[in-house]
């Protein structure tokens, strides 16, 4: 297991959140400053990271794997168990420089609903697509 502290916002106050993960499993075992903790296991450690997401929208998580436009490839994730993930800009292909840290510290376009990353996701592949024609 390896511990992660994720700076938050709970209701515009900082606070720390305590992420124990296993990459194996893959699972975050995630403890809030209140002393509520539950565990949350995906396909991998960003799917686990965008359950508690989902789960806690008033809490904003200020870390990479939070930001709108943050996702991992199928080789990332099946390589790092989803915690190295590409920092994607619309029509711009993404390159190893675009790989981040889903834990590194951010708080630029956090996002409270996984599905938003999902959503820009598929207009950058779009955005892409559109360069090669």
């Amino acid at each position: 297991m390896t511990i992660k502290k994720i700076p938050i916002l709970v209701d515009g106050k900082p606070e720390a959140a305590v992420l124990d993960y296993d990459e194996r499993t893959p699972a975050i075992h995630l403890t809030l400053e209140s002393g509520w903790t539950k565990v949350f296991t995906g396909l991998d450690i960003y799917e686990c990271l965008g359950k508690i997401i989902k789960e806690l929208p008033e809490i904003k998580f200020l870390c990479k794997g939070a930001k709108i436009n943050v996702r991992p490839s199928s080789m990332s994730s099946q390589m790092t168990s989803g915690i190295m993930a590409y920092e994607h800009e619309l029509g711009v292909r993404a390159t190893r420089k675009n790989l981040v840290n889903i834990f590194d510290y951010d708080d630029k376009d956090i996002i409270n609903d996984p599905k938003l990353q999902k959503e820009y996701f598929f207009r950058w592949l779009e955005s892409i697509r559109k360069d090669n024609n």
